[in-house]
This record gives C-alpha cells, structure tokens and sequence, in this order.
C-alpha cells in the first residue's frame, strides 16, 4: 500500500470517526410528530425503540404514517455507531485531487468500487454510493457540531441510474435541525425541497427519552 493510499484512508477514518453517532446505551424516545405533505398537515406521535425500529401512532393516512415511519428510520439508521474496519475493511482508497473548493476527492475501490467521497476539515461535503440498484449522491452545503461529531444541517439529494447514468428523479434539498435531549443530540425538524415535489416539512416535539 502506497503512501497515499494510506493517506487516503485516514483522511476517510478520520471524517467517517468524527459523525455524530448514538451510543449503545441509546434508550429510544417518543416524540410528537407534524408531517406537512404538499398541502395537507398531519399530526400524531410516534416512537423510536432502542433497536432504532419505529413506530407511528394516531395518524389516520396510509401514505403520512409511511413517510413519517420511513424519516424516523432515515434518521436512526445514521445514528448506527460502527467500527470503521467494520464498514471500509473491504474498500481501499484513493486521492484524486481537489476541487474547487479544496475538498480532497477520493475514490473507493474493493468492495465498494464505484463509490466516493470528498473529504473536508474532517468532514464527507460529498458521499457517492450505490445503494439498492440506484446511485445516490449527497452533496452537504453546512453541519452542526453536536461536540461530539458532527452531522449535516443543509445538503441535496440526486439519484442516478447505475447503467446508463440517467437522472432517477429531480434533486431534493434538506435542511435539518436538532435539539438536545439528555445525552444525545436528536432531530427536532427536517424540511425538504424537491424539484419535483411534494414539498415535506416534518417536526418533532415533546421528546422524551424512554426509561
């Protein structure tokens, strides 16, 4: 392995290391929920287990129960605290230089060839991976630091198809804030734009750590 590829490596291990992450003492919570949807508003509560499944209570929609359900799981699946050789062991990388706003670019290749990555200040400004058959790429514009790892506030979502390279959908962006509850630094609301709709605003309150 070459100097730079180790290089590459750390510059990936110290970003992924400094996310904001959950512990494994994470108890869960409840929460009030207000989904806006396009133009209808809907209320209910919900509940995040320590397992980070989620649950969705007195919301009378089909359709605000799944979007509610799916954002919650959005949330705690980035939450998930993993050894870095657990989740790059696999994957090697490589430095590709800068761009314009001196993010150092690098490219995955092992098990996750294809992938990439911009790194800076210790921070991902951009993730590119292929999950379940399509390609998604995050560009993050500004984080909040929780003091213990960052996360990102405002960012865009784009979705490519993996073959041919073709735009899946019109790009979404979110912007996100948090609240301090106890020990752990959890979403309080989380508003996305999309190009081709429908607009979402959906807010917690009431958080409550479960004993």
């Amino acid at each position: 392995m070459t100097a730079l590829q180790v290089s590459a490596r750390e510059l990936v291990k110290a970003a992924y290391e400094n996310r904001y992450t959950w512990d494994k003492d994470f108890p869960g919570y409840t929460t009030d929920v207000v989904l806006k949807l396009d133009q209808q508003t809907y209320s209910g509560s919900a509940k995040v287990n320590s397992d980070l499944s989620a649950e969705v209570f007195d919301v009378d929609d089909e359709i605000a129960t799944k979007v509610i359900k799916n954002q919650l799981w959005e949330v705690a699946i980035h939450r998930i605290s993993r050894p870095f050789e657990k989740t790059h062991g696999e994957n090697t990388f490589k430095i590709e230089g800068e761009d314009e706003n001196g993010a150092i670019k690098i490219a995955v290749g092992g098990k996750s060839e294809g992938d990439a990555y911009k790194v800076k200040d210790n921070e991902f400004v951009m993730v590119h991976r292929h999950i379940h058959g399509v390609v998604v790429t995050i560009n993050t514009e500004s984080s909040y630091d929780t003091g213990s790892g960052y996360l990102s506030r405002t960012y865009d979502s784009i979705y490519h198809d993996p073959q041919t390279g073709e735009q899946k959908q019109g790009r979404s962006k979110f912007t996100d804030e948090y609240t301090q509850v106890g020990d752990y630094t959890i979403l309080a609301k989380r508003t996305v734009v999309s190009e081709d709709g429908p607009d979402m605003e959906i807010s917690f309150s009431n958080i409550e750590l479960l004993s």
